[in-house]
This record gives structure tokens, C-alpha cells and sequence, in this order.
């Protein structure tokens, strides 16, 4: 009966434990649960060291290619959230379709063609990235290899341009 009650009193204590531990709200940002938050956040401070350390690349390349324009070349590339929430579901169903397990989005840096009006601006473009779906239902296709291009695949521009285009952050 001793060995019983010692039973009883550890699996109340292990429970205890597991349920602190694990399902524990620990909200760090208003409304938003920790495991919500992603990786590699940055600080507005952070954000501001970046776009600084941008600023001799932007004037060599808007100085010497862009030095008869108006604007100067672009900073920044924005999206609605509607069309990345569209591009997302998109891209999963062609990565799928393709035979790839979609795991992430490459970033560009590209520039349009140059024109009669002029030279072309910079913009940033997403590609899906993946690896290919050689087993369904394997817990081992994440230890493949890294992410690649998805050959094949759309990508998602035609992003607004900063206002200014060669605005700097924050807009």
C-alpha cells in the first residue's frame, strides 16, 4: 500500500512537471504565444545597422548605373500580405505537383531590363525552395540535404517599389 500511494504522489508530480513545462502559455509579445514567434527577428535597431550598412553598395550602384535618373535605384520591394498568403498556397500545391516537399522561400536581388525610358530598377523576387518528395510519409526526407530552387516552379515579383524608390528604412 506504501509503494501504491508513492505511485500515485510521483505520477501527480511528473504530471505537474510536464504540464509547467510543456503546455504552459508564456506569451513574451502581446496576444502572441511563444511557440507563434519565428526565427530570426530582428529589432528595429537591428533593421536600421542593416539598411546603414547597405547605404556605400546602394550609392555605388545608383551613382555609376543610375546617375541619369530621377529616383536613383530602388531600396526596397513591397507585398501585400494577401499576396504572399497566396503565393505560399500556390507554391505549395506546385511544389507538391512537381514532386517536391516545399520548406522555404529564396530571396533575390534582380533588376528589369533596361528600356527607351530608361534603366531598370532593382527589385527582390521569391522562388520556392525544397526537396524532393522520394517517400511518402518518411520522417527521413528532412535529413536529404538542404533546400534548393525548385526547377520548374513560379516565383512571386512585381512587388511595389519603396516611396521614394530609393528610400531608406524605416518608410
Amino acid at each position: 500500500m506504501k509503494n501504491f500511494g508513492l505511485f500515485i504522489l510521483g505520477a501527480i508530480i511528473g504530471a505537474l512537471t510536464v504540464y509547467f513545462i510543456c503546455c504552459k502559455d508564456d506569451s513574451s509579445i502581446k496576444g502572441i504565444s511563444k511557440s507563434a514567434v519565428p526565427n530570426g527577428l530582428i529589432t528595429p535597431l537591428e533593421a536600421t545597422a542593416l539598411d546603414q550598412a547597405y547605404d556605400l553598395r546602394h550609392s555605388i550602384i545608383s551613382d555609376s548605373l543610375l546617375k541619369n535618373t530621377e529616383t536613383g535605384d530602388n531600396r526596397s520591394s513591397w507585398y501585400p500580405i494577401a499576396d504572399i498568403r497566396s503565393y505560399l498556397e500556390y507554391a505549395e500545391q506546385q511544389a507538391d505537383s512537381l514532386g517536391y516537399i516545399l520548406d522555404g522561400l529564396r530571396i533575390y536581388a534582380g533588376a528589369y531590363p533596361d528600356t527607351k525610358e530608361g534603366p531598370g530598377l532593382m527589385t527582390m523576387f521569391f522562388i520556392p525552395t525544397g526537396t524532393r518528395n522520394t517517400a511518402q510519409g518518411s520522417m527521413f526526407s528532412l535529413l536529404q540535404g538542404g533546400s534548393n530552387d525548385i526547377g520548374g516552379a513560379n516565383g512571386l515579383n512585381m512587388g511595389g517599389q519603396g516611396d521614394p524608390p530609393g528610400a531608406k528604412y524605416p518608410q
